[in-house]
């Protein structure tokens, strides 16, 4: 199934849009590996360090990007969503440009109410961005769009790293 703007797309990035869509997993060789690292994420989520966090957040996408054999990015972990009449922007990611590392930004606040957003919001949104850089990255696709392949992806990252999560789809 494709999203209503798939209509919008030419022909180029239609077909680019259902490479993407019929990449639906992203295996893990030891995701146990790193439940340590998304169990100190969640306790540095709860004691609300933007710099523990943002430690942790690179660590755990450096580790990530080594097991999936991808370049690594860098990561920004602010404080307040940016938001507007369009709503909050959760994360963002930047390609590689001239030579430069990619980099994704993440924010660990609300933008109303400036409270840390859960842990597991937060996660999904880090992969999220990590999605969009294997998107070039490891599947060699010229754009990176949102399918149904792209959330199944982030979704399986997820529950391949998240102790509790992992859990239930063994």
């Amino acid at each position: 199934m494709a999203f209503a703007y798939y209509k919008r797309l030419s022909r180029r990035q239609q077909a680019i849009y259902r490479q993407s869509a019929a990449i639906e997993h992203v295996r893990l060789t030891d995701a146990h590996a790193f439940f340590p690292l998304t169990d100190e994420l969640a306790t540095a989520m709860a004691g609300e360090d933007q710099k523990v966090i943002s430690r942790i957040s690179s660590e755990l996408i450096a580790e990530l990007c080594r097991s999936l054999k991808a370049p690594t990015a860098r990561i920004r972990v602010l404080a307040k969503r940016p938001s507007d009449d369009w709503g909050e922007l959760h994360g963002l990611y930047e390609p590689v440009d001239r030579n430069q590392t990619a980099r994704m930004t993440v924010w660990m606040r609300t933008a109303q109410k400036k409270k840390v957003v859960a842990f597991r919001t937060f996660l999904r949104t880090l992969l999220h961005e990590l999605c969009h850089h294997l998107d070039y990255e490891l599947f060699s696709l010229e754009e990176s769009f949102h399918t149904e392949g792209f959330y199944k992806r982030e979704s399986s990252l997820f529950h391949q790293i998240v102790r509790d999560a992992a859990k239930k789809t063994e």
